[in-house]
């Protein structure tokens, strides 16, 4: 897996990314979540709350999923896919594995939580992957990369194989602060850090407040400053908001 991941970055070498370390205040997301659980029994996916607020500000800022085509032509897809990482178990075996969320622009919450629940359940034959990993690693290098180029740079291969944009949870392993800086060849990613409670003023008074680390990193090839920090913006409003936890 990690000489397949190797090969992949090496495809990405030459992209020039900017990160975007930002901090969202989600005391009041994680507060609906807290209260429709106590009320229903059932716990909200918090990656998916995540997942649907980065699909809707994608919905009304596309510029952000471009994908460069050949030399001069940028394609945009009216379908926001966001690839994100979800923990399935094997075997007693905690296997972190992407799945893709196609359309999440057009779903609400309540879609995209019950299809992350539904994948981390799903049956995954971890030897079948093994040995597809295994068949391609063993033909020659030169026969291997231009394959992987043509897929990883071509935007109809890209967005059928691995989506438009990625959603990474790097927090689902571990607790506390941090920021994660990611390696990838997307036009938009979104990492997911960890929660903290720390002290914010808030109309002159200081109170405790839980804050996610999130990272937000464009390909500057194509996403200039003003329309990445009007997403910011925006994702920075959908997610502090609680956006649809209240209509659940």
């Amino acid at each position: 897996m990690r000489r397949i991941a190797s090969e992949t970055f090496r495809v990405y070498e030459k992209k020039h990314n900017i990160h975007a370390l930002v901090e969202f205040d989600v005391s009041k997301p994680r507060m609906l979540i807290k209260q429709y659980q106590a009320k229903t029994g059932e716990k909200i996916s918090f990656t998916a709350f995540i997942v649907n607020c980065v699909g809707k500000a994608v919905e009304e800022n596309k510029i952000v999923q471009a994908i460069r085509y050949k030399k001069k032509k940028l394609v945009i897809f009216n379908d926001v896919d966001a690839l994100t990482l979800i923990e399935r178990f094997v075997s007693g075996e905690s296997w972190p594995t992407y799945h893709t969320i196609r359309a999440v622009n057009k779903k609400n919450l309540r879609d995209v939580h019950e299809e992350i629940r539904a994948a981390q359940v799903e049956q995954v034959n971890i030897n079948e992957t093994k040995q597809l990993m295994k068949r391609f690693l063993k033909m020659p290098r030169f026969l291997r990369m231009p394959i992987r180029k043509k897929v990883q740079t071509n935007p109809f291969s890209i967005k059928k194989h691995t989506g438009t944009i990625v959603v990474t949870a790097v927090g689902m392993f571990g607790t506390g602060v941090g920021w994660g800086i990611p390696y990838v060849g997307y036009s938009l990613s979104v990492t997911v850090g960890g929660i903290t409670k720390k002290p914010i003023v808030i109309n002159n008074k200081t109170e405790i407040r839980e804050c996610l680390n999130l990272t937000v990193s464009f390909d500057h090839d194509i996403i200039d400053g003003a329309p990445a920090a009007r997403f910011i913006a925006r994702l920075k409003e959908l997610i502090e908001g609680g956006f649809e936890l209240e209509n659940l």
